[in-house]
């Protein structure tokens, strides 16, 4: 596992779908992920510190973790199948760890209200993750030409456009201004997605 944290929550001008942009602590690589409207909400909120006058889902289950006595750990990205993205909570119970299947979407919203770290298997940094000095510099004629994720190669086998917008949002993402706040998108209507790339 590597440590990464929350760079920034994005809007793709391609489809108008979020995607949140996770970078590795201590390097240039970035993980982005393709997550839903609600849960992009839930996660600019508590990074921007905004008040709520109720509780939100995430904060509903972050209040129940702290009523029965549990504590959030961390929360972790473990594996990439089929273009869908799978995480875990990692909670304390009395002394005994958890590890709860949740979506990564859902788990980041928890982490930036509990304050706790976000880890990322390496396999899927080196699957999924992108490096902006490979992106920026031009390769050399004799230099190899950088390694292909699976999920590019799985598309190329089966002849599917499924990855199309996808890729095409990480070959023009702009990664000077990931540091940049988002836009406001609130008037845009919600409507729920997986973890996964668009169809």
């Amino acid at each position: 596992m590597v440590e990464v944290v929350i760079d920034s929550v994005r809007v793709s001008l391609t489809n108008q779908q979020r995607i949140v942009i996770l970078r590795e602590v201590d390097a240039e690589r970035y993980l982005p992920i393709w997550i839903g409207p609600y849960e992009a909400e839930a996660i600019t909120i508590a990074l921007q510190d905004i008040e709520v006058a109720r509780p939100q889902t995430h904060d509903l289950m972050k209040n129940l973790l702290t009523s029965l006595n549990a504590r959030l750990v961390r929360v972790e990205v473990v594996s990439l199948k089929d273009d869908v993205f799978y995480g875990n909570l990692v909670v304390d119970v009395d002394g005994k760890i958890l590890e709860i299947d949740s979506r990564p979407s859902d788990a980041l919203a928890m982490a930036v209200r509990a304050h706790v770290p976000i880890l990322a298997a390496r396999e899927v940094m080196e699957t999924a993750g992108i490096l902006p000095e490979q992106d920026m510099q031009p390769h050399e004629p004799s230099a190899p030409a950088p390694r292909k994720p699976e999920w590019a190669k799985a598309e190329e086998e089966e002849g599917s456009d499924r990855l199309e917008v996808y890729e095409d949002f990480l070959q023009n993402i702009d990664l000077d201004s990931l540091s940049k706040p988002p836009d406001d998108d609130s008037s845009e209507p919600p409507s729920s997605e997986p973890d996964e790339p668009s169809p």
